[in-house]
């Protein structure tokens, strides 16, 4: 019943925190390039900015990672730094989307301000909240429900925005008289919501004891050696990195596309809840799929569908939705798929750490997946930003004022770069991972018995 109950808690933390994260990752840029229209001279700055931010914030995330670790508090390690990052992270959230009346160096310079300070607060909750996973089982399918169950909830909360990001703001800012309200209006309910659904976790997760007792702390010197001698660690970040660069690379010139290629900005919506109900079905019978086929045969299956995906995408016609939908069904089911995998592959390197170095570091293992995600958020970001400028996406207006090179230019960005990125990904994967079922089971085994 326990595990049932965390399963539930643990999991409904993440709607509201990917709702959050998605306005930040994926339409920040679209929110400084068409709602604010910012000039090319500014834009360069800017997308200059949220790269080097990014990457600063996710070299500081192991750091944070070793924090955690040697966090020891009445209320736990994890709880503490989850509440106080989901604070800051909710005032910085709206700052980012406030109209301050600046323009050019002024304008380039509080932002950037913001928006680091921002990646500092995310880091905080982010990493304390997903450390918690690995104290929560050692048994690799009851992992495989929790990390399914959170999957699915963030997917939700992703795909809520996603989906309904157009309509809304649109609707708002007819309401209160500019489109920058509606986005200011929309930040400010959504960081309400994230408070709320993480209360369920604050509140309601009940913290075994697998890897919280009390060890010595870990130094810098720990840090990279934990990092760097984790064979499995790093082969499952690599494989992680690959498959981040092209999914936000993608996903972040969804909007992009179907108002400049497509030519129908309304349609996006559409297709986000496509997108969102087959990655939410497709993380739903993960479960039961891990029970019946090796990760391995389910990992070449998700690429195979991520690769017939991308192809049926950059052919498709773009007078009818017909191949479109097809397209995103596919390739976000397989995209659901290696995202669960991942995760759990990330989470088993935990045990494999313990078992290799005789020291449990959850906190440090899992700084890994906001590392991850912000090199590759920090990646597309660099590239939705160049792609937007050289396409001439900056200076037109709808679709009809795009070039065909142009469009290709954005296909090549948005398609091909993030297959090459996810086949890679996998082809690391199959070579060099060697946790399976049979070598994890062993591993436990052998830790009971030191105990």
């Amino acid at each position: 019943m326990k595990k049932n109950y965390n399963r539930w808690t643990f999991g409904l933390g993440t709607v509201g925190r990917d709702m959050v994260y998605t306005m930040i990752s994926m339409y920040l840029m679209f929110y400084l390039t068409d709602v604010l229209q910012l000039s090319d001279d500014v834009l360069w700055w800017v997308t200059g900015i949220i790269m080097a931010a990014r990457v600063f914030d996710a070299f500081n995330d192991p750091f944070m990672g070793v924090i955690v670790d040697n966090t020891h508090t009445k209320y736990g390690k994890f709880k503490p730094w989850i509440c106080i990052g989901a604070v800051l992270v909710s005032i910085l959230t709206v700052l980012l989307f406030s109209n301050f009346g600046l323009s050019g160096s002024a304008f380039i310079i509080v932002f950037g301000i913001i928006y680091v300070l921002w990646g500092i607060a995310y880091t905080m909750n982010d990493i304390s909240y997903w450390s918690m996973l690995p104290t929560l089982s050692q048994d690799q399918r009851e992992r495989e429900e929790i990390g399914s169950v959170s999957r699915i909830c963030a997917s939700i909360g992703l795909f809520a925005v996603v989906t309904l990001i157009v309509p809304v703001t649109e609707a708002i800012g007819g309401a209160v008289g500019s489109l920058q309200k509606g986005y200011f209006i929309l930040s400010i309910i959504l960081v309400v919501i994230m408070l709320a659904f993480l209360c369920f976790t604050v509140f309601g997760v009940k913290e075994p004891m697998i890897g919280n007792k009390k060890e010595e702390h870990t130094s810098v010197k720990e840090l990279v050696r934990i990092i760097f001698k984790n064979d499995q660690l790093l082969v499952t970040a690599l494989a992680m990195a690959l498959f981040m660069i092209g999914y936000s690379t993608t996903t972040s010139f969804g909007l992009y596309y179907f108002k400049y290629v497509y030519g129908d900005e309304g349609m996006y919506s559409i297709f986000a809840l496509i997108l969102g109900v087959s990655q939410i079905f497709a993380l739903s019978i993960f479960p039961v799929l891990g029970k019946r086929y090796p990760r391995k045969k389910l990992y070449a299956f998700s690429t195979a569908l991520v690769v017939t995906g991308y192809l049926i995408f950059f052919f498709a016609p773009t007078n009818t939705m017909l191949f479109i939908g097809i397209a995103g069904l596919i390739l976000f089911i397989g995209q659901a798929f290696i995202q669960v995998m991942t995760l759990m592959f990330l989470t088993d390197s935990v045990e494999y750490g313990e078992w290799k170095f005789g020291k449990r570091n959850d906190s440090v293992t899992f700084s890994l997946q906001p590392f991850i995600n912000k090199m590759g958020g920090a990646i597309a970001s660099g590239v939705v930003g160049a792609i937007v400028i050289v396409s001439g996406m900056s200076q037109a207006q709808s679709a009809a004022d795009m070039t065909a090179s142009g469009i290709f230019i954005l296909k090549m960005a948005m398609m091909v770069f993030p297959l090459i990125c996810i086949v890679i990904g996998f082809l690391v994967y199959r070579s060099k991972y060697i946790l399976d079922e049979e070598m994890y089971g062993k591993i436990v085994r052998e830790l009971g018995e030191r105990k």
